[in-house]
């Protein structure tokens, strides 16, 4: 059940401020089991917006975040912390980055940024 979205470096996460306006951000994203997954700092905008509203969009990107593809909708959760999704979560994103999020995990453990991290959990709507 995989989509376009599964293969591709980049994705636009759409979200949306308190007064509706969209915020589009550019994420590395990992599939597993028909969903998409997201990972950030905790304290970053993004994950406030989607924890006011669910309803975000998807489209591919590049690491700027110009627009590759068409959106699609979708609604975004938080993976509760040392879940067993949370967990094959990032064992999809190593999987997919290989090298790049291995390196990456070391430096976030290092300086202290991996404990600040939070899981999103992208399900998309039928297209």
């Amino acid at each position: 059940m995989g989509t376009e979205l599964d293969r591709v470096p980049y994705i636009s996460l759409r979200s949306y401020k308190r007064d509706g306006g969209p915020v589009d951000t550019p994420v590395w994203a990992a599939p597993l089991d028909g969903k998409l997954y997201v990972f950030t700092l905790r304290e970053t905008f993004k994950v406030k917006r989607v924890s006011r509203n669910p309803k975000v969009q998807v489209a591919k990107c590049d690491v700027r975040g110009k627009l590759k593809g068409p959106w699609r909708d979708g609604e975004c959760r938080e993976v509760p912390a040392g879940s067993d999704v949370e967990r094959r979560a990032y064992d999809a994103f190593i999987d997919k980055y290989g090298l790049t999020m291995r390196v990456g995990n070391l430096l976030s453990s290092l300086s202290g940024r991996r404990k600040r991290r939070v899981m999103l959990e992208i399900e998309l709507a039928p297209n």
